[in-house]
């Protein structure tokens, strides 16, 4: 297997991750993730048996699908007072780390990059700042 870029090679997994895995070694409550210990509202259940043979079953592109994109652009762009090209300029993340560390890449240099130690960042971005 071809190894990792060398910024990628002292990333760790996300805090939800550990505190997932120390939450089943020690048989603890894990509050890291939404793991309820209750049945959902019945009017979802409901729902959810009648969206289940409606469309297609998949995760979405990466980058969100185009209709939640389309919405995005036409609510950003009325609050910001331009139009905003919802193919060019709206970007669905998987959680804030990822917002992040995207926003980051995409406006610094590689350079600057390696100089904020990201994977310190990384880390640290459920630790309150002092």
């Amino acid at each position: 297997m071809q190894a990792l870029s060398d910024r990628t090679a002292s990333f760790t997994d996300s805090v939800i991750r550990r505190m997932t895995r120390i939450s089943n070694q020690y048989g603890a409550v894990n509050l890291s993730q939404g793991f309820p210990d209750f049945d959902p509202p019945k009017p979802i259940l409901d729902r959810l048996s009648q969206v289940a043979y409606e469309d297609y079953h998949q995760y979405s592109i990466t980058w969100g699908a185009q209709d939640f994109r389309e919405a995005l652009a036409k609510k950003q762009s009325h609050f910001m007072g331009r139009d905003i090209d919802p193919n060019g300029e709206i970007v669905v993340t998987c959680g804030s780390t990822e917002a992040m560390m995207t926003a980051m890449m995409t406006v610094l240099h590689s350079r600057w990059l390696m100089k904020l130690e990201l994977a310190k960042y990384t880390a640290s971005c459920f630790r309150p700042t002092r």
